[in-house]
C-alpha cells in the first residue's frame, strides 16, 4: 500500500542543514553494493546524487574518479548516468559536474 508523502510538521525525520561531511563519510559511498541487474559504479553515482547537494557532490566525483571509478558507467540498455540526471529539471548543476569530469550522454 502506497502512502502520501508525508511534508512539514508531519515528517518524522527532520531535515538536516549545514552538516559537515568528511572525505571519509563520502568515501562510505563507494563501498554501497548494487541491487542485481545493475553495475556498482552506476548504483553509488545514483546513491550519492540523491543524497548529497551540488557541492558535496562535486568533492565526491573528485574522489569517485580518484579511487578508479567510471564515471561514465552505463546501464545494460545503454544508458549512461549523465543520460538519467540530464532528464531532471533542477539537476543542471550536478550533469555539469558530470560532464567536467569526463562523462558524456548516450
Amino acid at each position: 500500500m502506497k502512502q502520501e508523502k508525508k511534508s512539514g510538521k508531519d515528517r518524522t525525520q527532520l531535515a538536516t542543514r549545514d552538516e559537515t561531511w568528511s572525505d571519509e563519510r563520502i568515501k562510505e559511498f563507494l563501498l554501497l553494493e548494487p541491487p542485481e541487474g545493475m553495475p556498482a559504479d552506476y548504483n553509488i553515482l545514483l546513491k550519492a546524487y540523491r543524497g548529497m547537494t551540488t557541492v558535496l557532490f562535486e568533492r565526491f566525483i573528485e574522489i569517485f574518479v580518484k579511487e578508479g571509478h567510471d564515471v561514465g558507467v552505463a546501464l545494460p540498455d545503454g544508458s549512461t548516468f549523465l543520460d538519467l540526471v540530464s532528464k531532471h529539471r533542477k539537476s543542471t548543476e550536478y550533469a555539469a559536474i558530470l560532464e567536467q569530469a569526463s562523462a558524456v550522454k548516450n
